[in-house]
């Protein structure tokens, strides 16, 4: 029997065996998954009557609210193709996103509305609805959601015929050269991967997350696939700050979250100050940077959360490896456990990652010899869209080749060491800028780092390092570059700082290297030496 892997069916789950159970709250509006149902269906009605057929192309532009998660399975009822937009880009970027991926409506969030203004009469679109539109003025032909969609019937819609290798997901990646790629994503690979990161997570009816990490980045690693499927109760958050985090900590019981490294930082200097106390157990997923095993101590002995690493890419759906101890390795001491959780990990269920150097041969598992990640997974997108050229250079005789640089430890863990393009060669020798950045967070007077190439006279290019000091703390250059030098080879410390109060991100926590790197290489042609 062949019966189609559907997102929708996760909705269906819900609405079977939790429909009065909460599926939402957003700040003081809660809903069921029933009532979330009905919502869903009057907006998949909505879509119908504005001529959004099978395959059409529906944006959205918005923080993580009910109005975002509903999209998604409002979208997918009627076979479109959901475009979450990133809302930290800039004006033309939206104008190429739009245009380039056949976009035929935009819902945006009221308070992003200006972001389209001054690009708006050369959009494509044939309809721009606003969330929470009746809060601010809206221009001719605009639509307020809420008075736009309580038009239509809250009655089942009557779903076309899907497939599941149809698009379900068209993903924008914030390149640093050039325009985004579009990765297009089907029903299959989202939904497979739904259910190798709910083992791995042990996601079930029980939880509560809190929807910390993006849901337009990478549908959110594909959260409100998985949560929905379990009857999980699922909390809004318009703003990533760590006062209201821990707000909704407490007043809701969330037990889980998914961020990056750089928002848990900024949790736990919240914590330094505040020393909140939370009564359940939490289990935070960080993706997005390797984290120092300094950084997974704290979190787990001061915090007293679950730290579970991950590890994936856009193009990947995203998500691939975990760290989560095995069983075999439970008797080990916390040091290492903490040391294993740093890294990148083993392959999830259904997928196949190794590493591998350039003739294409398999690294040897030393925790030495560098190689570039390498996957094979159903997760693995369908190609870029309008862009074979590109799609071609990254998935070669049926593998998806990531860009990351990683070694593999004798236990078979990944561990990431660099993109390529963020490994310094200082002089022939190989340096990893996370493994610098590292032993620069172990300084208690250091918030958060970041090591890039600066051209060298002598040795072609040198580590920089890039640091902001806690508060109420003073370091100097000399003071961090002979801490460096104490905790590894010479020639991979820093061999000079620059202080700054915030380092630029991405709006899912990336540090921004390329931004930084601009700076010390404006009179060359290219980022390295």
């Amino acid at each position: 029997m062949y019966v189609p892997l559907l997102l929708t069916q996760f909705l269906d789950r819900a609405v079977k065996l939790y429909g009065s159970k909460t599926a939402v709250i957003d700040d003081e509006r809660v809903f069921t998954y029933s009532e979330l149902n009905e919502r869903i269906n009057r907006l998949s009605h909505g879509l119908k009557d504005l001529g959004v057929e099978k395959g059409d192309k529906v944006a959205y532009l918005a923080p993580n609210t009910l109005e975002m998660l509903e999209g998604f399975y409002g979208v997918f009822q009627l076979g479109a193709i959901t475009v979450p937009l990133n809302i930290r880009l800039k004006p033309d970027d939206y104008l190429f996103i739009l245009n380039h991926s056949e976009s035929k409506v935009l819902f945006v969030d009221w308070e992003l509305y200006g972001l389209i203004g001054s690009v708006r009469s050369q959009l494509n679109l044939e309809q721009i609805i606003v969330h929470g539109g009746n809060k601010i003025k809206l221009e001719e032909n605009d639509l307020d959601y809420d008075e736009w969609v309580g038009q239509f019937p809250a009655e089942p819609f009557p779903r076309e015929d899907i497939d599941e290798k149809d698009i379900a997901s068209l993903l924008y990646t914030s390149g640093t050269t050039g325009n985004p790629k579009g990765v297009m994503l089907t029903h299959r690979s989202n939904y497979i991967h739904a259910l190798q990161v709910m083992h791995h997570l042990r996601v079930s009816d029980r939880d509560v997350l809190l929807h910390v990490l993006p849901m337009f980045h990478v549908n959110g690693w594909g959260s409100p696939f998985y949560y929905t499927a379990n009857g999980a109760t699922q909390v809004m958050l318009r703003k990533t700050r760590p006062d209201i985090i821990y707000e909704k900590l407490q007043k809701h019981g969330v037990n889980v979250m998914h961020m990056a490294p750089t928002v848990l930082n900024s949790l736990l200097h919240y914590y330094d100050k505040n020393k909140v106390e939370i009564g359940q157990d939490v289990r935070v997923v960080i993706a997005g940077s390797a984290p120092p095993p300094s950084f997974v101590t704290r979190v787990e002995e001061d915090l007293g959360w679950e730290f579970i690493h991950v590890y994936g890419l856009t193009e990947t759906s995203p998500l691939l490896t975990t760290s989560i101890i095995r069983a075999q390795h439970l008797d080990e001491p916390k040091e290492v456990q903490y040391r294993m959780k740093s890294k990148a990990g083993y392959q999830m269920m259904c997928t196949d990652v190794k590493v591998v150097n350039e003739q294409g041969e398999e690294v040897k598992h030393n925790g030495m010899e560098i190689g570039e990640i390498i996957v094979r997974t159903n997760g693995v997108m369908e190609g870029y869209w309008k862009n074979e050229e590109a799609t071609n250079a990254v998935i070669k005789n049926g593998w998806f080749h990531t860009g990351d640089m990683g070694i593999v430890d004798y236990n078979g863990n990944i561990e990431i060491v660099d993109r390529k393009k963020d490994v310094i060669i200082s002089g022939g020798e190989n340096i990893s800028s996370i493994e610098v950045e590292g032993v620069l967070y172990e300084h208690p007077a250091i918030v958060e780092a970041a090591v890039i190439a600066i051209p060298h006279e002598k040795w072609g290019e040198t580590p920089h390092a890039i640091v902001v000091v806690r508060d109420g703390q003073t370091l100097t250059e000399t003071e961090i570059i002979t801490f460096a030098r104490e905790r590894l080879a010479h020639f991979k410390a820093p061999t000079s700082v620059s202080f700054v109060k915030e380092l630029p991100k991405t709006a899912s926590g990336k540090i921004l290297k390329v931004n930084l790197r601009k700076e010390y290489w404006q009179s060359k042609s290219k980022l390295v030496n």
